[in-house]
């Protein structure tokens, strides 16, 4: 009879908020699958748990995954687990998950923590509908090109970004979406978490001058439609008339009206 694979969540930053289900069911596997077993046995030395471990990750997923599955299949009970948070969401988990299935194991998801949840919650953006996108590519051009076939999705949108691509990705972000309002997450449930809200102009301006430590969830306002056409223009020269310079007339446009900031200075030369 084949054993059952169980996905454990484990805290995102405070120890205290692993569940007493998650303890159980590692003290009772035959294996547990870390992403980091140096990182996962801290946790486990905490919580005074000894069971045999393997690590799997990004690197070793083929021939992992194959392992893993033939111990599901000899009767053997596993506990996945990542360095944090959910697993199967933005890391390996996912395709042994899915190997799993396919094979008739049984899969059961233990509820816990995931980063993405707390920040969704705390940015005050609509949460009935919102889309989850992780982590974007790394290199610029793919980023942009992901960012402009999102750029008009009406939910709220949720990103995961290192923190030495965050400044990157919001001057990507500010060039393609527009000034939007958008709310920055780092070291949830830890001792210094902070949230950082305003619109991206704003959070960049910020973030070019500090040096970040931890994994960083973005939440976006969706895209709104604008109920009439913006006379660019017209708005431009409301602010020049009343003496206001043309680089921050445009710095203005973009803000207010949600718009490219590249867009608006371009129609600033045609005046």
């Amino acid at each position: 009879m084949a054993g059952t694979l169980y996905i454990c969540p484990t805290p995102i930053g405070n120890l205290d908020d692993i569940t007493f289900r998650v303890i159980d069911t590692l003290k009772k596997v035959d294996l547990i699958a870390a992403e980091d077993t140096r990182h996962s046995i801290k946790l486990l030395n905490h919580l005074e748990i000894k069971k045999p471990m393997t690590s799997y990750h990004k690197h070793n997923i083929a021939q992992k995954s194959d392992y893993l599955i033939n111990k599901l299949k000899e009767g053997s009970d596993i506990a996945l687990i990542s360095d944090a948070g959910m697993p199967g969401i933005s890391d390996p988990g996912e395709e042994l998950i899915k190997m799993a299935i396919e094979e008739g194991i049984n899969v059961i998801v233990l509820p816990g923590a995931s980063a993405f949840l707390l920040a969704l919650v705390k940015s005050g953006f609509p949460t009935n509908r919102f889309c989850f996108e992780g982590f974007l590519p790394q290199k610029k051009k793919d980023r942009q090109k992901r960012l402009m076939e999102i750029k008009e999705e009406e939910r709220t949108l949720v990103f995961y970004e290192a923190p030495h691509r965050i400044a990157d990705f919001l001057e990507d972000m500010l060039e393609i979406f527009g000034d939007r309002l958008i709310s920055i997450s780092r070291e949830l449930t830890k001792m210094y978490e902070e949230t950082l809200r305003g619109h991206i102009s704003e959070i960049l301006s910020e973030m070019i001058n500090r040096e970040l430590k931890g994994e960083i969830v973005i939440v976006v306002e969706g895209y709104k439609k604008i109920e009439q056409e913006i006379n660019i223009k017209e708005e431009l020269e409301k602010l020049t008339a009343k003496g206001i310079t043309n680089k921050k007339a445009v710095e203005m446009v973009a803000k207010e009206f949600n718009l490219p900031k590249n867009k608006v200075y371009k129609e600033s030369l045609n005046k």
